[in-house]
């Protein structure tokens, strides 16, 4: 009888032993998991790595990078010419933003067919809508969106520098040992954003009074007339997800004749057909009106040039407006 309870108080033993065993290595493969997981990204401490972030629009990766510096490795879903508006998240999108520490988009129901896409991240990581830094007092909203906010805060830069503060709280939050470099990039930045709005209130200035309109594909350049003092006209609407009909092509064609204005811009987002088909309405009404140039509204120009940057971005399209109106 003793020896079958030695046996049995050793097999307990032994037991007990491979459980703790195989604890351990669950504790260990876990551990190992959780540190890959860090230096690939998709969360886990950054300190002592380069922060991923992912963002929707160029303005908002351009902003990024300024405000990151050599701290962040920003990928950027939207290039030139993309439309925010319509964009469908690639495979290489979703791939990006599930390895991603931290999200940057605009909201305000800009990236339209994203939202939900969004939502579904910042359930697991850090995602900024940077557009609701902004005051609703501040917004504006537009009859024709439906009682939803114009997104477009861009093109007002007093209404940016809400979103480059959100951009680099975000940072700081996520990074608080770098939370100083990111205030005094963003200092920094600001500085050049108030030489920018001093730049295109000159500028601006240039354009008789009775020429101040500004007439484009679609309907982004609201804070911008607000801002500089410009009447603001589209063909398509806040989003071009509205396409324009013949009616609203001829009922625009009749406002630049009866107002006699010369110039409508096309956009580098937006396919130039609607326009031309707004000039040859005009025409068939006795009017006159040419392309004034091409502007930058929900996208901006090619990386590695000054329209590829917000501050370039804009002075373009202040010099571009300037130039045909005046």
């Amino acid at each position: 009888m003793s020896v079958s309870r030695d046996k049995t108080r050793a097999g307990r033993r032994a037991l007990a032993l491979g459980l703790i065993l195989l604890v351990a290595i669950l504790l260990l493969a876990a551990c190992g998991e959780d540190a890959n997981s860090s230096s690939n990204g998709g969360g886990g401490d950054v300190g002592g790595r380069t922060i991923k972030v992912v963002t929707t629009t160029q303005q908002i990766a351009d902003a990024a990078r300024v405000i990151g510096g050599q701290r962040v490795e920003v990928y950027g879903m939207m290039g030139p010419g993309v439309d925010p508006h319509l964009y469908k998240a690639t495979a290489g999108d979703v791939n990006e933003l599930e390895e991603a520490d931290i999200i940057f988009y605009n909201g305000l129901n800009l990236e339209g067919r994203l939202a939900d896409l969004m939502v579904t991240m910042a359930a697991q990581k850090p995602t900024v809508a940077v557009g609701a830094a902004v005051p609703e007092d501040l917004l504006t909203e537009p009859p024709e969106f439906e009682g939803k906010f114009d997104p477009h805060i861009w093109f007002d830069p007093a209404l940016w520098k809400h979103a480059l503060q959100a951009i680099a709280d975000g940072l700081a939050e996520l990074d608080p040992d770098h939370a100083s470099t990111y205030e005094d990039n963003l200092e920094a930045y600001l500085a050049e954003i108030e030489d920018l709005e001093a730049y295109a209130e000159e500028r601006l200035a240039e354009v008789p009074e009775g020429q101040r309109v500004l007439v484009t594909a679609h309907d982004a350049f609201g804070y911008f007339g607000l801002r500089w003092g410009y009447e603001v006209r589209g063909l398509q609407g806040i989003s071009t997800a509205t396409e324009a009909g013949a009616g609203d092509v001829q009922d625009l064609a009749k406002f630049l004749v009866e107002r006699n204005i010369k110039a409508i811009f096309i956009e580098s987002s937006i396919p130039q057909s609607a326009v031309e088909a707004v000039i040859e309405a005009a025409e068939s009404q006795g009017g006159t009106v040419t392309i004034g140039g091409q502007l930058y509204s929900d996208a901006m120009g090619d990386p590695g040039t000054d329209q590829g940057t917000y501050i370039g971005m804009y002075r373009h399209n202040v010099n571009t407006i300037v130039e045909a109106l005046k």
